[in-house]
């Protein structure tokens, strides 16, 4: 291509983006194209089967009376409130412990990752079993002290039960993340602060959590997202027979909504309402990141 007049950086600029082309269309139509398409459907009555018939932003100010609506996002929100605090607070201390230099360190670590990796439904059907309140394994437990069984899934319970689960599934990511922004602390710190004469747990104050401050937003950003994306333990967890539909949760409405009622509008309109949501919290903690973050 030289020979046509074109520079050698010209034709590496040009096969660059011959390679990434197929991934920039797949992300600009399945990403892109997506968010496009649920905007659009929301402001649509639809039932996947009639005409789409135009109702402009009815399906949005239909929201604030729809019941199902404002109790799964409540439910999202306490949820969240519960999960992501203590996620970000295990999975530290999970990586601090797991940071040392001990024998069988990396087992240790692989032992917190598989939940990251395993199958959500068999993790939530293995949960089913220990929450189960006939032959469970917790309620097994409790009766053995004379307590009486505790219907985990079905009563106010449901929703930490739930949440127990998701914590335990994220704790491996965050370990990851926080075990990455520990060893990215020089031993040099810790080794003056040290001289001068602060204990472990003041080294950990004053040292460890500043400087992963970046670390600390970023995994928040995350288990926020995660919060108010809960589906899959949700599901199986309170579908299979032991909670019934006892813990509606943002994401799991919307799918009741557009594939058991074929109200794809309303789903729709909760999907955009939803994204707003995550979006928003996510500037709210990139402004806190800039402000404190960036001082660690």
């Amino acid at each position: 291509m030289s020979q046509i007049g074109v520079s050698p950086r010209g034709a590496e600029r040009f096969w660059v983006i011959v390679l990434l082309l197929p991934t920039l269309l797949g992300l600009a139509l399945g990403a892109f194209g997506s968010i496009a398409a649920t905007i659009g459907i929301s402001l649509f009555q639809w039932d996947l089967l009639s005409p789409a018939k135009w109702v402009g932003f009815d399906n949005y100010l239909a929201l604030p009376e729809n019941r199902n609506f404002l109790k799964a996002l409540g439910n999202t929100a306490l949820f969240s409130v519960i999960y992501v605090p203590a996620t970000l607070s295990i999975s530290l201390v999970v990586a601090v412990l797991l940071n040392q230099r001990i024998r069988g360190v990396s087992l240790f670590r692989l032992i917190y990752f598989i939940p990251v990796v395993t199958s959500p439904t068999a993790v939530g059907l293995v949960w089913t079993w220990i929450y189960s309140k006939d032959k469970g394994v917790l309620n097994a437990i409790i009766t053995t002290f004379g307590g009486d069984p505790v219907h985990w899934l079905g009563s106010d319970m449901a929703l930490y039960s739930v949440v127990i689960v998701n914590v335990w599934g994220a704790i491996g990511e965050g370990m990851i993340i926080f075990l990455g922004g520990l060893q990215a602390i020089p031993r040099d710190v810790y080794e003056a602060a040290t001289i001068d004469g602060a204990s472990r747990f003041q080294q950990f104050l004053a040292v460890t959590i500043p400087m992963l401050l970046p670390s600390i937003f970023f995994q928040a950003v995350l288990c926020t997202i995660h919060a108010f994306q809960a589906f899959d333990y949700v599901y199986i967890l309170t579908q299979t027979g032991n909670g019934g539909s006892s813990l509606p949760m943002l994401v799991f409405n919307i799918y009741r909504e557009g594939f058991n009622y074929f109200r794809m509008g309303n789903a729709s309109a909760q999907s955009v309402v939803l994204a707003v949501i995550v979006l928003g919290l996510t500037l709210i903690y990139s402004r806190l990141n800039k402000r404190w973050g960036q001082q660690g």
